[in-house]
């Protein structure tokens, strides 16, 4: 074997690092631009051109990494928990049931919501009209909030519970924040659900 060739063979798996390497940093760019379209149009108004304007990519380049819609949706909600994580609502279940409890899991969720105000505003006005936005949002949140329903509505009456399941929604969290009440909302909200 020639010098040219064994030098050829060294470079080789160095090209494939390499192009591995750019390819995924292109497909990052490209998840990263999704979320940030998603956060502010939102995933049912946000085209693949805008996606691939953004990312700073042709729509070819855009198809190559993700030739399925569902796989970028799946992409983009990993990134955006990964960014910011749902509460550990598992954690709740080591504090006393009733009103500790309660003032302590809404907070949190709160708190999330907050943080991630426009992404989940967005999302849930696009879940209820496009149905891969519902579907992702179902398997990516659903079981949390389901949990934390379940969690937090230990030892409560079924109209208690009821209203849990108001407080537990964006909705309730974002006309309280609206009506200048988010600094106690949880507070509030749990007040309220213990009174029942």
């Amino acid at each position: 074997m020639s010098n040219s060739s064994i030098s050829a063979q060294r470079k080789r798996p160095y090209r494939l690092g390499q192009r591995a390497a750019k390819q995924e940093e292109t497909r990052r760019r490209i998840v990263e631009a999704a979320v940030d379209l998603h956060s502010s149009l939102g995933p049912a108004r946000t085209t693949i051109a805008q996606i691939a304007e953004k990312a700073g990519v042709q729509r070819h380049t855009y198809y190559a990494h993700f030739p399925d819609e569902r796989d970028l949706f799946m992409a983009c909600s990993g990134l955006a928990l990964e960014r910011a994580p749902l509460p550990d609502v598992e954690s709740w279940a080591a504090l006393p049931a009733g009103g500790t409890r309660l003032r302590h899991g809404l907070g949190q969720l709160y708190d999330w919501y907050q943080r991630n105000a426009a992404m989940t505003a967005c999302v849930l006005r696009d879940a209820e009209v496009h149905k891969l936005t519902g579907e992702i949002a179902a398997l990516r949140m659903a079981p949390t909030f389901a949990r934390a329903a379940e969690l937090l509505g230990e030892g409560l009456s079924a109209r208690a519970r009821a209203l849990l399941g108001v407080a537990i929604g964006f909705g309730c969290w974002r006309t309280l924040a609206e009506s200048g009440a988010a600094a106690d909302a949880a507070g509030l909200m749990t007040d309220a659900i213990l009174a029942l």
